[in-house]
């Protein structure tokens, strides 16, 4: 029974390896091309439309939580807003559109579709509310 369980999970993971290389490989043209002051200057200092971009721009280019924090940081020093920082950050890690094709694959596109609604919606909702909690921490 185990023996089986572990080819299956071999002959899943090198089914879906092309889809995996793709999805690296798309991710490491953004990160490339992409610089923090290109980011930086599409915000305008308003709460909701920050926070949009913000959580569009992570879903975009789509990376790992620890280049997020790193990016974060010179994006602040950048001064670009906490809103669209945290909403990026929240997105950056939670959606991806570059791997949808692979999800849908693996989960099917009902699921895909709702989870990535959801993703959007929250990161935005809880970017705005993760301000309003440090200002009012500050206090």
């Amino acid at each position: 029974m185990i023996k089986e369980s572990f080819k299956k999970a071999i002959l899943g993971l090198f089914s879906m390896l092309p889809m995996l290389l793709a999805i690296i490989l798309l991710l490491g043209i953004f990160d490339t091309f992409i610089t923090s002051e290109m980011l930086s200057s599409l915000f305008v200092s308003n709460s909701l439309i920050d926070s949009t971009i913000g959580t569009l721009l992570g879903a975009t280019l789509t990376g790992n939580p620890i280049i997020s924090y790193i990016l974060a940081g010179e994006l602040t020093k950048a001064g670009v807003s906490l809103f669209a920082v945290s909403a990026f950050i929240l997105s950056w890690v939670s959606l991806g559109i570059v791997q949808l094709p692979a999800e849908v694959e693996v989960f099917g596109a009902r699921f895909t579709f709702y989870r990535t609604i959801f993703a959007f919606v929250f990161s935005i909702l809880i970017s705005i509310l993760t301000v309003f909690t440090v200002n009012w921490i500050q206090l």
